[in-house]
């Protein structure tokens, strides 16, 4: 899966424009990955498409690991200009677009270290 359908399915699946979609997306990611141990996080990045993986793995910052779903999407919301309403569709986007992109035990790795309220939001 390239980027530009990465994009178009979180933005069909969320009900958001294509634009609307990548920014969200980049958000997104970029705030589970920081939730994420380090050999983890390096996993999800791999299985990106190569340009929204170097996106990703440019943003440094601070791990917030013990932050939940609802820190995650007032994060997001702020980053991509959304309502959180459209923040918690778009993470279920994502988190599905990540369950087609990449295989099933590298998702599984990242979300077993995530709160289960993330697990929640993947379809099965």
């Amino acid at each position: 899966m390239d980027e530009r359908e990465f994009f178009g399915s979180v933005a069909e699946r969320a009900g958001l424009s294509r634009e609307e979609a990548a920014d969200l997306t980049r958000a997104s990611l970029q705030a589970l990955v920081q939730r994420l141990s380090e050999g983890t996080a390096r996993e999800v990045v791999l299985h990106l498409p190569d340009r929204l993986g170097d996106e990703v793995r440019r943003t440094g910052g601070t791990p917030s690991r013990h932050s939940g779903l609802s820190d995650v999407e007032i994060q997001v919301s702020e980053r991509a200009g959304l309502r959180r309403d459209e923040v918690h569709a778009g993470l279920v986007a994502v988190l599905a677009t990540m369950r087609e992109a990449m295989p099933a035990e590298v998702l599984d790795k990242a979300l077993a270290q995530l709160p289960r309220e993330f697990r929640d939001l993947v379809p099965d």
